[in-house]
């Protein structure tokens, strides 16, 4: 899905009502736990009288035009009942943020003081949806299912407030700020997961060349790769020793 200057536009103003409404209601510096959640639902509609509709016995985060959208931002597996029940009435969508680049502030919750940021070496990409997809597998097949992966770049705030095994102070994740769109995958149906297969593989590759094309640890390339089995994108044609030889499925 090609992201256009009216999308990045659009997104700019939600991050930046959300802030300044924020701002006026807790004062600077104290915004909400759940930020990205509330950009997003004023991203996609901007209406607030669409959001948190009691819908089905749950209550969904966004109903619009005979279609749901929730947002998560992790632990897919709580929505495992919600679309049981969704997806009997509804096309669900589900939205899923992924930090693109990171900018880390830390909090000292003693003097209230926050560090200059710095950026994070981490890079964030669409393969990184895995890990929850996987919580979800059953239901990604079902028609009036999409997931949408969107990228954006966050300034991320923690809390100097734990303590190692080390006795070194540690930090807590306390917010995320989005502040600019990135990049927007919308897989409407079981052929769009073919975006999420390197055009640089092997015609026959193993979980260790799927890792290496995305920039995933093999953990996580094989938990990505059961995935797309599970979807039909990819198909296992054999084994190299004890690793799984995968081969792009032909998709009629």
């Amino acid at each position: 899905m090609n992201i256009t200057a009216e999308d990045k536009e659009q997104f700019h103003l939600a991050c930046k009502k959300l802030r300044e409404e924020e701002r006026c209601r807790l004062g600077i510096g104290t915004l909400s736990e759940k930020t990205v959640h509330a950009v997003l639902k004023n991203y996609l509609v901007p209406r607030p009288e669409f959001h948190e509709v009691k819908c089905e016995g749950y209550v969904a985060d966004i109903l619009f035009e005979d279609e749901i959208f929730e947002i998560q931002t992790a632990n897919f597996n709580k929505l495992r009942n919600k679309l049981e029940r969704f997806l009997k009435e509804y096309e669900v969508t589900i939205v899923y943020p992924i930090p693109a680049t990171k900018w880390l502030y830390w909090i000292n919750q003693e003097t209230g003081e926050c560090s200059q940021k710095r950026k994070s070496p981490k890079r964030g990409s669409y393969y990184q949806s895995f890990y929850e997809l996987y919580k979800i597998k059953p239901f990604l097949s079902h028609p009036k299912l999409h997931i949408r992966l969107i990228l954006v770049d966050v300034e991320e705030y923690r809390l100097l407030n734990g303590i190692r095994r080390n006795g070194k102070k540690d930090s807590v994740r306390y917010d995320r700020i989005p502040i600019s769109l990135v990049g927007d995958l919308m897989m409407n149906s079981v052929e769009d997961y073919v975006a999420l297969i390197p055009d640089q593989l092997p015609d026959v590759f193993t979980s260790k060349e799927y890792a290496k094309a995305t920039k995933l640890n093999l953990r996580q390339a094989q938990c990505g790769l059961h995935v797309l089995h599970e979807v039909g994108v990819v198909v296992r044609v054999g084994k190299n020793g004890n690793a799984f030889l995968y081969q792009k499925a032909v998709l009629l």
